[in-house]
């Protein structure tokens, strides 16, 4: 008898009105659509791998080598980030190859502030319906920035979220793990009154203050991504899609030629809240603002939204993605070899003593 009931509860279904059973695909969720998205990044990923890495794609964990030349004393340095808002806008577009640039950017420029060598990235991908070749086009975008950096993607996980995310919706984080020794740390204890700040220019907005810029573009003012704004050089939709800048490279190549003292991520908080984070007791940061050209998109947005001067340097990086700290003496190298790395670069203010805070001049 309980044979027959079973097999009459999988014919007609739980609720007697299926001619076959549930499967997960029913509950929103195709197992096969992740198996291709896998295989569709498959190559992408195999292209960051560095020598340590000892695993390939789709085990359960993701194994790295432990023996790391040219470290005496090796101090493991980790972050994790996402992406913020501007998913908002890649979806608003439907664009999804350089939003991975922008993940890995976050992660990595967060642990090249103390010095640190970038050496495996793990993504974490959630989406309301997953989408194969969206898929290959977000990681697609983090191999991009993984390769820039040097740094292998390592491992990951897709998961589809029916019922908690629209079909369309996705979001995106990442941890990444770096490399320097116990005694190449740098954490701005060296920083004295009299030397100078570098400012390494942003690509615009980078991944911050996109709650706001949204707010001031779609809300307030109605544009559309494919507007034309005066005073940018490409539509709207481009500019708030450009990557953020990766300046790891830049940052390990700078610590070889001159003692760098300090490095400043300017993320969330800007300029105002993240350089304090670094000086130490005595010492004051003052910034100077006829030292670079903000890009337009920071004027358009302060002067559409009204918003207040302080505010946009809370809210944003004003131009200035990365922040570094070297003695006055050797400014000119500084920014020579930070040249020759291709970024662009200007001092933009120096320290002075005082109780740890910051003034913004100009």
């Amino acid at each position: 008898m309980e044979t027959k009931g079973r097999v009459r509860l999988e014919r007609e279904g739980v609720n007697g009105n299926s001619c076959r059973p549930m499967t997960y695909s029913d509950a929103g969720v195709d197992i096969e659509a992740g198996n291709k998205a896998v295989e569709l990044i498959r190559e992408e990923v195999a292209s960051t791998f560095r020598p340590e890495v000892l695993s390939e794609l789709g085990g359960f964990g993701a194994l790295f080598s432990g023996k790391l030349e040219g470290y005496a004393d090796p101090v493991l340095v980790s972050s994790v980030d996402g992406v913020g808002t501007k998913l908002k806008v890649a979806q608003m577009l439907d664009r999804h190859d350089t939003i991975g640039i922008d993940l890995v950017a976050m992660c990595v420029d967060d642990i090249v502030t103390c010095g640190a060598e970038p050496l495996f990235l793990l993504d974490y991908l959630a989406m309301g319906k997953i989408d194969p070749l969206k898929v290959k086009d977000i990681v697609s975008g983090i191999a991009r920035g993984c390769r820039r950096c040097g740094c292998a993607l390592i491992g990951g996980e897709t998961a589809e979220h029916p019922g908690v995310m629209e079909e369309d919706d996705y979001d995106l984080a990442g941890f990444a793990v770096g490399v320097v020794d116990r005694g190449r740390i740098i954490d701005g204890s060296n920083i004295v009154p009299g030397d100078v700040i570098i400012g390494m220019m942003s690509t615009g907005l980078h991944s911050n203050g996109y709650s706001l810029a949204r707010k001031v573009f779609f809300e307030l003012n109605d544009f559309d991504p494919g507007d034309r704004l005066r005073g940018l050089s490409a539509t709207l939709g481009d500019e708030l899609l450009t990557p953020t800048e990766i300046y790891a490279p830049g940052v390990l190549r700078l610590r070889r030629e001159v003692e760098v003292k300090g490095v400043v991520h300017v993320t969330g908080g800007g300029l105002i809240e993240n350089v304090p984070r670094i000086l130490p007791g005595g010492v004051d940061a003052t910034i100077d603002m006829t030292g670079w050209h903000p890009p337009s998109i920071f004027k358009i947005i302060k002067d559409m939204g009204k918003v207040d001067e302080v505010e946009m340097f809370k809210a944003f990086n004003m131009g200035i993605g990365m922040a570094v700290i070297v003695d006055i003496g050797d400014f000119r190298q500084a920014t020579h070899v930070l040249g020759l790395a291709n970024y662009r670069c200007a001092r933009i203010g120096e320290m002075h003593e005082g109780t740890g805070g910051i003034c913004i001049t100009g």
